[in-house]
């Protein structure tokens, strides 16, 4: 007998009819709970209301749950891969995080300039998604020299554009600086895509990619299992490690500052 991955699509169709089947108790319990008072449930009253069912603001939080946890996961292989691929580079962002203290804030983390170059810089040189959300021709066009007639299916290559010479100038170098030194549009650097049909969770998948990156970098010593370089793997619509990103800890990691201190007596 020979055992055949079932494709992850097919997989999350057969099993989306049994999540929405009830088993999101509590999740239902939480959007009781903030239509009885929303003020409350958000914690400020900056944030506005959203016109959605409880069965939309349900399906959304599904989407970042579900649907966004593999492409988040392996964003953060990546950067762990490309930072210590490149000392520089590690040493460089390890100035940026120690310079903030012992215990940060969480919007300090996120803020860090140097921090954010280095996860766009990933998220360009690895896209995790392969493809823009597709669009329908509904008259016939010519685009780029090609004639495209009624019902023809496009999407956009969203890392063919991260790799354009004219854009990216070396684009196989894992170059950071970049992104202090120039604005991309979002026709530009796009790896959640655009428009309406943009990812939902580009915001807090982000955010937890500098979190989870500062932390780890912070608080432990990390090394690549072997220095082979790491190639690009389709795995349903996500883009991964062909063979993981096998690491090494070696121990725990002393900000400079607290370790300067600890010197001084």
């Amino acid at each position: 007998m020979r055992a055949y991955k079932t494709p992850s699509l097919r997989t999350a169709a057969v099993t989306a009819p049994y999540m929405h089947a009830g088993q999101f108790t509590s999740l239902s319990e939480a959007l009781r709970h903030y239509r009885a008072a929303p003020r409350a449930a958000l914690g400020t009253s900056e944030i506005q209301p959203l016109n959605l069912t409880d069965q939309e603001l349900r399906d959304q939080v599904i989407t970042l749950l579900f649907v966004g946890h593999e492409n988040t996961s392996t964003a953060i292989a990546w950067s762990l891969y490309w930072v210590h691929q490149h000392p520089e580079v590690r040493q460089k962002l390890l100035r940026e995080l120690d310079g903030l203290g012992e215990s940060p804030e969480p919007m300090e983390i996120a803020r860090l300039p140097y921090l954010t170059a280095v996860c766009n810089e990933t998220l360009r040189m690895s896209s995790v998604n392969m493809l823009t959300s597709g669009r329908m021709v509904r008259s016939p066009i010519k685009l780029m020299g090609y004639q495209l007639e009624p019902g023809t299916a496009i999407f956009g290559s969203i890392y063919l554009t991260h790799h354009r010479q004219d854009l990216y100038p070396e684009p196989k170098q894992f170059k950071p600086e970049r992104f202090l030194e120039r604005q991309f549009s979002p026709y530009e650097f796009l790896p959640f895509g655009g428009g309406i049909r943009s990812c939902i969770g580009a915001s807090l998948a982000q955010f937890e990619m500098k979190l989870v990156l500062a932390t780890v970098l912070s608080h432990y010593q990390l090394a690549l299992k072997d220095n082979q370089p790491e190639k690009l793997q389709g795995r349903g619509i996500v883009l991964v490690p062909a063979r993981g990103v096998n690491m090494v800890v070696q121990g725990k990691r002393v900000p400079q500052a607290q370790e300067l201190l600890a010197s001084s007596f």
